[in-house]
């Protein structure tokens, strides 16, 4: 509805004027609870997605250009990575004591030391029925334990925030 409304009171928008509405108007509603409403199924997430790459034509001047490159000109990033980008910096959170620990869902950081990976690897929990296999718990334990030891090791969230989009980048 959002999109309607944008899309039916500026006809004529400049990108950085598309860009603020956007954000403002539209990707709020698509990121509300992105951590605990992960969306699993495939046709939730390319749902999600097509409001963005439907979003991202409203610019007279990009509707004959591709979606990655109407990204890059917009300076946006696909839904699918900011909630991978939330989830890392919600378990950085929830690992560094951030949060008042009876409240947050526990993460078992793993005590055997290895070559590989980082110093704070999560273990995975094995799960007999599917029912939590998408749990916040379980979803982001390989994402974070792919993460190198100078990401994880942050000293505090904004560096966390830096480190992993460096990372990223490519």
């Amino acid at each position: 509805m959002m999109l309607g409304i944008i899309k039916h009171n500026f006809r004529h928008l400049t990108i950085p004027t598309f860009v603020l509405l956007y954000k403002t108007m539209v990707r709020s509603h698509l990121n509300y609870c992105f951590s605990a409403w992960a969306p699993c199924k495939k046709g939730d997430i390319e749902a999600l997605g097509k409001v963005q790459k439907r979003a991202t034509k409203i610019p007279l001047s990009l509707r004959h250009i591709g979606y990655p490159d109407r990204l890059k000109v917009c300076k946006l990033t696909t839904l699918h990575y900011r909630q991978i980008r939330g989830d890392m910096i919600e378990v950085y959170k929830i690992v560094s004591g951030k949060y008042y620990s009876a409240i947050t869902p526990t993460l078992i950081i793993l005590d055997t030391y290895k070559t590989r990976g980082n110093d704070l690897r999560l273990q995975k929990s094995r799960l007999k029925y599917d029912i939590r296999k998408f749990y916040f718990t379980n979803r982001v334990v390989d994402q974070w334990n792919s993460l190198p030891n100078w990401v994880v090791t942050a000293s505090n969230a904004k560096i966390f925030k830096k480190r992993i989009d460096q990372y990223w980048q490519h």
